[in-house]
């Protein structure tokens, strides 16, 4: 194994455990309930006061999970880096961090404007973050040679999906906090939509070349 390859390998490493560990901690801010009395009603109302901190964790969990598989597809297609992408990783991975933190604000306080523009604000945050992460990763001679012209394509643009869906989310957090929180259920159809776009431009692109 090349030297670049092996400290490829640990940057992946790296990466991983800090999404392992923020995915890990969204659950901590759910704190189990206290009930005085032993009752089956006293226990669903404890529960169902948990609604909010439990979608908020479920929320987090699939936009922190859909980062990871993201940037574990991405970083599949290489086999070596350039040390600039250092510095993306880093304050992509800071964002991530701070995850757990914005959902325990946003999910202590539905409804609350504040709580959710700094939510939304932080997958915003992310997205750009992790888009320019993987603009400046796909680049050649670094994406393995057998990877098609339309798969890295395809991953570049599959990237604007979380960035799109969270600046949606941002403007309508304004107007309708709580509310907003909606749209990011639609990041998976984004990013397909996205990455369908950019694989038949890569395709055009080659018929064009080809003609």
């Amino acid at each position: 194994m090349s030297n670049n390859a092996s400290q490829l390998e640990r940057l992946t490493f790296f990466s991983d455990a800090v999404f392992a560990i923020a995915i890990t901690l969204l659950i901590i801010e759910v704190h189990v309930p206290h009930v005085g009395a032993i009752d089956d009603a006293s226990y669903w109302q404890a529960l169902g006061e948990l609604r909010g901190s439990l979608l908020g964790f479920m929320l987090s969990f699939l936009v922190i999970g859909l980062l990871w598989m993201a940037h574990h597809r991405v970083f599949g297609l290489l086999h070596d880096y350039s040390p600039k992408i250092m510095w993306p990783n880093l304050l992509l991975l800071m964002t991530v961090a701070f995850m757990p933190f914005a959902t325990a604000l946003m999910s202590s306080n539905p409804r609350a404007r504040v709580p959710e523009l700094i939510y939304s604000g932080t997958l915003l945050a992310a997205g750009l973050l992790q888009r320019r992460l993987f603009n400046m990763a796909l680049r050649s001679p670094h994406v393995r040679t057998d990877v098609p012209t339309e798969e890295v394509e395809a991953a570049r643009w599959r990237s604007w999906g979380l960035p799109t869906t969270a600046a949606l989310s941002l403007i309508a957090a304004w107007y309708a906090p709580g509310w907003n929180n909606f749209l990011l259920l639609g990041i998976p159809v984004m990013v397909r939509l996205y990455a369908a776009a950019g694989r038949r431009r890569a395709l055009r692109q080659q018929a064009v070349a080809g003609a």
